[in-house]
């Protein structure tokens, strides 16, 4: 019904994977599993109302707060994750990042720690440290079963007081992990107990596998909160811009909605992302339930490939995201050596797991968000690497 083996060409739109590949890597001409977006066209209902909304031939000022947005945002909650919204707690967003970046400025002073579980996404990084606040790194813990947050040292942090918000990712980013609702709950009360505010980034929300489910924070939230999240990684529509959140408080909420517009002037939003947003959370479920099919399909291809190829990586599919995060430990080797090879023979370009933090070191991260035939050249150029170096 829907078709994601066809190769599309996005060599020469602007694309960050592809056509700016070499600002990381060093290198035009590779092969890009890189920056978390898909290879796929969107949803067609996106496409057939973008359409119709370009027919329509004026764009000028527009508005986020509309009846057809927020009730597609709480559609969509109650339909997923059996969990209704307050669409009053609803604000809007040019990103999630953004939205990350004024609640820290928000809830914080300059110099205030900001918790995150590491390994941790790095623009994380780049928002704490370029509102100059410190990270404050709470490592998880890799174990058979998975990966599981330290709860102990989590509690430690959240007790000192120069720490002020925890910046959560769920699912997380980049291990794949998804929260429990036990938890979850654990991890609201921990931070309702020291007053530290809390900033759930769950935009990976819609791409958790198998018998796991993704719990929203609001659901199990207490004291100051933020929920922030997009339609831009399940329908691959980052391009549009656009994101929103949920604001448990109004004095928060006003807060953040002041600075959006009056110290940023962006309380015009992009109009394509909230027609994108409606049809995607209107009429896109059938869409992203291929997709994703497709994307486990994909993930556990990795898992075989791999698997076949060193039995000892023992590599299990994540728990959440269409992003393969390699454990290579087991093999013992270089992994700065194997990024060489990778570029400059390989021809590919794989994140390496540093840039996750130093718990990422001995990691990669693959983007399994492609056509079939693209990640069966990717692997296999990984396996040649890795074999290189034995």
């Amino acid at each position: 019904m829907f078709d994601f083996s066809t190769v599309v060409d996005r060599h020469g739109t602007w694309c960050t994977q592809w056509d700016y590949v070499a600002d990381r890597f060093g290198a035009n001409d590779l092969l890009p599993f890189t920056i978390s977006d898909m290879d796929f066209a969107t949803a067609p209902c996106i496409i057939d109302a973008l359409r119709h909304r370009l027919d329509h031939g004026v764009f000028g000022y527009s508005r986020w707060k509309n009846d057809e947005f927020l009730a597609a945002v709480d559609h969509w909650f109650r339909q997923r994750f059996n969990t209704p919204v307050d669409t009053n707690t609803i604000v809007y967003g040019p990103s999630v990042i953004y939205m990350v970046s004024e609640l820290i400025r928000i809830w914080s002073d300059i110099g205030d720690g900001i918790i995150v579980h590491t390994p941790a996404y790095d623009a994380f990084y780049n928002a704490i440290e370029g509102n100059q606040r410190t990270v404050v790194p709470v490592s998880m813990k890799k174990n058979a079963a998975g990966w599981e947050g330290n709860m102990a040292a989590l509690e430690a942090a959240l007790a000192r007081p120069e720490n002020s918000v925890l910046l959560l990712c769920s699912p997380q980013n980049p291990t794949g992990k998804v929260w429990t609702q036990e938890e979850l709950r654990v991890m609201a009360e921990l931070c309702a107990r020291y007053d530290v505010a809390v900033i759930s980034d769950e935009i990976h929300m819609d791409m958790v596998w198998g018998e796991h489910r993704h719990i929203p924070w609001n659901s199990v939230a207490r004291g100051k909160w933020a929920l922030l999240t997009s339609g831009s990684k399940s329908f691959n529509i980052p391009a549009l811009t656009g994101a929103y959140g949920l604001i448990g408080d109004e004095e928060s909420r006003m807060a953040y909605l002041s600075a959006l517009k009056g110290r940023d002037g962006l309380s015009s939003p992009s109009v394509l992302a909230l027609v994108a947003h409606i049809a995607a959370y209107q009429d896109g479920g059938p869409w992203l339930d291929a997709l994703r099919h497709y994307l486990q399909d994909n993930l556990h291809y990795i898992a075989e490939q791999l698997n076949s190829a060193f039995p000892n990586l023992n590599w299990p599919p994540p728990e959440a995201t269409y992003l393969a995060w390699i454990d290579l430990r087991p093999l013992n080797i270089d992994e700065h050596a194997l990024q060489k090879i990778l570029i400059e023979q390989e021809k590919v370009a794989i994140m390496p797991g540093y840039t996750y933090g130093n718990e990422g070191n001995g990691f990669i991260r693959l983007n399994a968000g492609c056509p079939r035939s693209k990640l069966e050249q990717g692997v296999q150029r990984l396996i040649n690497g890795i074999h290189s170096l034995q």
